[in-house]
Formats: C-alpha cells, structure tokens, sequence
C-alpha cells in the first residue's frame, strides 16, 4: 500500500487488514527497522527523509477525520467582510469549503483546489495569485505567484504544511511551494497554522513560517500514546503560540453554526511586555478570540476606508 500510494495511515491500514492499530504500529516499527518505509506520525511513507514529499492523492487519505474538525473549528475564526489569504493543502481545502458560507469574504489563494471550493459560494470574492501550476498539490508557484502578492494586506493567513516544530516552526518538503507560503505570511498581519497530529514533531527540508510569526495553531488532541505531539504542542505553547485543539467528533459548525468541539490548553499571555513573573495562563479558546474579535473588526474596518 505503501508502495502504491506513497503514504498510508496506520488507521486506514489497520481497517484493510482488519486488526487493531497497535498491531500495526508494531508491524510498521519492523518494516522501518528493514529500511522498507519511514514512520509517520499517525502513519508511514516511502523512506526519503526531508525530500520526499507525498503528492494530493496521498495527503488527501491521510487524518481526514482529524482534518475536518481542524477546518470546522478554524472557520469559526472568520467574520464576515474579512479579506484573508489561503494556502495550499488538503486541509485549507477543507477550510475553503466552510468558508463558502461567510458573506462578504474575499480569500487570496494560490491554491487551484481552494479557489474550486469556493467557486460557486456567490457572497465570497475569490483573488488567485499568478504563477505556474504544481501539478502534485494544485498549487501557483513561482515568482509571477509571488510578484502577485507584493503590496498585498490582508487581516489573516490561514496556512497548512509538511511538518511543525517548536524549534523552526512550520516547513515544506518543496521550495517553490516553502517561498509562495511566506509571501503569503508577509501580507497577513496574523498567521494561522492548520496542522493535525501527524505533523508535530515532524521536521522537513524548507521553513516557512517561523515560530514566533506563527500566531495560532488550530489543531486536534493527540493521541493518549503520542507522547511526543503533546510535548510539541507544550512547547509551542511555551513560546508563544495560541493553541485551540478540535475534537475529531462531533457536529459541524461554520461561523454561523454551532461551534465545533474544542478543549481549554494552556496558552501563553502576551509575548511581548510581559507583567514580571506572568509566565503562560490558563485561558480558554473561546476567551483569546473573545480578547481579539473587537480589535480584529476594527482592523479590518480600518483596511476597507484604506
């Protein structure tokens, strides 16, 4: 399976073999141990290191579970009449769909699947950038996608990525698509990254975003036994990241819906002029957007008299 499709869940090969996934992690470890596969979190792919990258058939059978909450919860991040930019991936896909919903929206993209999503939303403005097609993720690339974003200024960057780290924050495995993602993050004053479980810890070739320009993770809990994505997101945390984790259950629920499931995490108070001795807090999700929405809708009201 691995093989054919260059990556494959441990729970989607658990279900074709019938049998638990603790069985198959432990398989997995074997084959990894004869150089057959690499293992992934919530996964394994072909052996390749940082410069493999799968392709969208691939990505798309990957944590869809995890990928729908993370998308229910990161659209209740947008208001109406906002102007934000869009990245490529399966997950920002699944973004655009609910934001199909949102009147008075204008999304940026590069990205050929996002645009697709939101093609026939009639009360969403659709801008895509300039650039020559990646064929492996549908994506605008290039300098002409790049020139297409200069004097661009947009409230938020909603992002997704190869891999997250606290120590480099979120990277690529392909350069072009590394250098369209931080133009992309230069015309946003706020940076969201969209990133299941499988990607934290997981380092690849090229940065995009740095952790401290990363303004907020949206996310979904780890598993019990993924020790080393907890210890990510602590870390993360620590450094000054907002973390709002999704349920991958539950209804969904766009801006003007319910809102999706999500737990309390620790999360950090200001970055920068801290109170001495301040340190992280313990606040809500809920809370942060409630501190935020009032200065964000000013924000935006400021960029449309500009």
């Amino acid at each position: 399976m691995v093989r054919a499709n260059g990556a494959v869940s441990l729970r989607e090969l658990a279900r074709v073999v019938q049998t638990s996934e603790v069985t198959v992690r432990r398989d997995v470890r074997a084959l990894e141990a004869e150089g057959l596969l690499d293992r992934r979190h919530g996964g394994a792919v072909l052996p390749g290191g940082f410069t493999r990258e799968s392709g969208f058939p691939q990505k798309s059978h990957l944590a869809t579970a995890e990928k729908t909450a993370i998308a229910d919860l990161a659209a209740s991040l947008v208001e109406e009449g906002e102007a934000i930019v869009v990245g490529a991936g399966t997950t920002t896909q699944e973004l655009a769909r609910r934001l199909a919903r949102v009147p008075g929206l204008t999304v940026v993209t590069n990205s050929l699947l996002v645009a697709q999503a939101l093609a026939h939303a009639n009360r969403v403005e659709v801008v895509m950038t300039g650039g020559t097609l990646r064929g492996s993720n549908y994506a605008l690339v290039g300098s002409g996608a790049e020139q297409s974003l200069q004097g661009l200024r947009v409230s938020r960057a909603f992002l997704s990525g190869s891999g997250l780290t606290a120590e480099r924050g979120l990277s690529t495995s392909n350069m072009l698509s590394a250098s369209v993602d931080r133009a992309l993050v230069q015309a946003a004053a706020e940076v969201v990254v969209l990133a299941d479980h499988t990607k934290l810890g997981t380092d690849t070739m090229f940065q995009t975003v740095p952790t401290d320009v990363i303004t907020r993770l949206v996310t979904d809990e780890p598993p019990g036994h993924d020790d080393r994505a907890a210890t990510e997101l602590q870390a993360l945390a620590d450094q000054g990241v907002q973390i709002a984790v999704a349920g991958s259950s539950g209804d969904s629920a766009g801006p003007a819906g319910r809102q999706p499931p999500r737990r309390d995490v620790p999360l950090p108070g200001p970055r920068r002029g801290q109170v001495p001795g301040g340190g992280p807090q313990l606040r809500s999700t809920a809370a942060v957007l409630g501190d935020q929405s009032q200065s964000e809708r000013a924000r935006v009201a400021d960029m449309r008299r500009r």
